[in-house]
């Protein structure tokens, strides 16, 4: 019975062998083209968020030095007048950018009560960043109040010097102020973020 038992049990193990079998050649190539195709179409989404990345560094950046500038104005009536003057502790030169900001020394409304930061890329591929901070007065209030805004550009530095991507900070944003929120209008290439 002993010798019965192992000859059935080594006919079982073969026989159990000779019916599984792999995967065929076109089963094999069916899967590779589907993960060609899947990769395909991820690839590029994979790709742009490295520079999403960078860019959210800029806003926040910016964004800070806009928050920045505010309280600045609610403590000495002025904007500051340089990145160093609002103590914020940032760099204003990272790997990815080179950040600015300019303040009125006045700190009336008018054309003069403005303050402006600006994120320039140091790199192609990435998207230039501006705020504006304004003190303004709206319609149907007696109080003056600062509005701050941050807009993106359109359009990403690509295939040339970065030379050519300065920002014109003054002109970057018409801020209607006589109304809460503020109205921004973007003017060459930028639009409004927040």
């Amino acid at each position: 019975m002993k010798s019965e038992f192992k000859t059935k049990l080594i006919q079982h193990i073969l026989n159990k062998k000779n019916g599984e079998k792999g995967f065929t050649l076109i089963e094999l190539l069916v899967v590779i083209i589907i993960i060609g195709i899947l990769a395909a179409i991820a690839l590029p989404s994979f790709l742009n968020q490295a520079s999403k990345a960078r860019q959210s560094e800029a806003k926040s950046y910016v964004g800070s030095a806009n928050r920045s500038q505010q309280a600045y104005y609610l403590e000495k009536q002025q904007f500051a007048p340089s990145l160093s003057a609002l103590a914020l502790g940032i760099a204003a030169q990272t790997e990815n950018y080179d950040y600015e900001t300019t303040g009125s020394s006045k700190g009336t409304t008018g054309t003069n009560a403005n303050a402006f930061s600006s994120a320039k890329p140091r790199a192609t591929n990435l998207k230039a960043y501006v705020g504006a901070v304004s003190v303004s007065t709206p319609t149907g209030s007696n109080e003056a109040t600062t509005l701050a805004t941050l807009g993106e550009a359109t359009l990403a530095v690509v295939n040339s010097g970065i030379t050519n991507a300065n920002i014109t900070l003054a002109n970057s944003f018409t801020i209607t102020t006589n109304a809460a929120p503020a109205v921004v209008t973007g003017n060459t290439g930028f639009v409004a973020v927040n």
